[in-house]
């Protein structure tokens, strides 16, 4: 087989337009599909984070730069996140991101997620299922992401900034988003966060296994033209 072939998913630079694809992402009247793709998205999205959070090896990249910022400013976790969220919306701008629903409901979704199922999801004690259950969280991630963003309904802020710098780059995003990733993890841990495995796994395979998620939801899902 063709090694090209087999890593095919890493070229990919759009999201697949399947047969639950809201015609327009900023409405106030989306289709019933698209909402449900959106919620099973974004409670996949939550739920893999919380399946890295759980495992102990490593916060996300943007968690590190929030530590990070915290301790500069005596600000606290919470505080730097929504800071660093508003400056991320900011950067869609010149980007000419739309936002839409699916902007809002990123944010309750996914931190409802985390509170949910932290209590019952496993907390190993041995590294190496630390790390399995951290890869398992990545790549939940990532499918939940490309899962939510078929919608068309608007993403969260670091997705958005991903689909609109590689809109203007024409770079894949298997590229963007593990450069944008890697240069906060830098950024974090220069700033004092704190890395592990888990935040390392985060930023070099979130964007590769979002590639993978719309690989699979384009070879096995309609699209709205086969209908």
């Amino acid at each position: 087989m063709n090694i090209i072939k087999v890593f095919q998913f890493l070229t990919i630079k759009h999201v697949p337009h399947l047969f639950w694809r809201s015609p327009k992402a900023l409405t106030i009247r989306p289709p019933i599909f698209s909402i449900l793709v959106l919620i099973l998205g974004l409670v996949l999205f939550g739920l893999g984070e919380a399946l890295l959070i759980a495992a102990g090896a490593g916060v996300s990249p943007w968690t590190t730069l929030a530590e990070g910022i915290s301790l500069i400013t005596d600000w606290t976790v919470g505080f730097a996140t929504f800071i660093i969220s508003f400056i991320v919306l900011l950067a869609w701008i010149p980007l000419r991101q739309i936002p839409g629903i699916g902007t809002i409901a990123n944010a309750f979704i996914v931190a409802s997620m985390l509170d949910l199922s932290l209590p019952y999801l496993p907390k190993p004690d041995l590294y190496l299922f630390q790390i399995l259950q951290s890869f398992i969280g990545v790549l939940i991630v990532g499918f939940g992401a490309a899962l939510y963003l078929s919608a068309n309904l608007g993403p969260g802020a670091r997705d958005g900034l991903m689909t609109g710098l590689t809109r203007v780059t024409n770079l894949p995003f298997s590229i963007v988003r593990s450069a944008i990733e890697i240069s906060v993890v830098i950024t974090g841990w220069f700033l004092g966060g704190t890395v592990g495995i888990g935040t390392l796994l985060f930023a070099f395979l979130v964007g590769p296994f979002i590639s993978v998620g719309c690989f699979f939801l384009n070879h096995f899902v309609p699209s709205k033209k086969h209908l």
